[in-house]
Parts: C-alpha cells; sequence; structure tokens
C-alpha cells in the first residue's frame, strides 16, 4: 500500500481504473470508473467514483435505476493499494459537500 500525503506518487490511470474504494471502516464506497484532470497544470484533481448500492443512500445520491456516479477530491484519499482507502468513515464523508454528482 502507498500512502499519498507522503510523496508524491504516480500512478497508472489503468491501475486505478476498477479499484474498489473504501472508507476507514472498511465499508466499500463504489469503483473508480474515471478521473477528472485540470488541464493547466496536468494534475488528477477527482477519482470518477461508480457508487455501491451500500453507500448511495446515506452520501445523499440514491437513485432509483442504476448508480450514481460521483466527483470525490483526491484530497480525501489517504492511501492506494489493493484498493482506495478514503480518509473519513462515510458518515463523516456524509458531512462535506467536497463530493458532487459527475456528470456521464
Amino acid at each position: 500500500m502507498v500512502n499519498i500525503l507522503s510523496k508524491n506518487v504516480l500512478v497508472n490511470f489503468e491501475d486505478l481504473t476498477g479499484k474498489d474504494v473504501i472508507d476507514t471502516s472498511g465499508t466499500v464506497l463504489g469503483q473508480v470508473k474515471g478521473v477528472k484532470v485540470n488541464l493547466k497544470n496536468w494534475r488528477v484533481t477527482h477519482l470518477k467514483v461508480k457508487l455501491s448500492s451500500q453507500a448511495s443512500e446515506p452520501l445523499g445520491f440514491k437513485k432509483l435505476f442504476g448508480s450514481a456516479n460521483v466527483c470525490m477530491p483526491v484530497s480525501l484519499v489517504s492511501a492506494v493499494g489493493d484498493v482506495i482507502t478514503i480518509g473519513s468513515t462515510i458518515s463523516e464523508l456524509r458531512q462535506t459537500a467536497e463530493i458532487a454528482e459527475c456528470p456521464e
């Protein structure tokens, strides 16, 4: 597992796509489906995450059909390994305005 807060890390996009995203309690929030890049400095700013059914409602993104895609700022990521760990619990994430629905 790589602690991304302690150093700059180069990770291939293909290695991120499909990884599960979990919170600090181990709840699966969803899967990475893409990234959002700032084209001025070529830095990844957000992960596009397809929310799991167990995370959609608590985070306020429940849909009648299908799953919501949300943009999570990379500043929320605490570690990247076999899974991507968000440094908060789902309850803490619910209280932040940093997570927003991503366009398809």
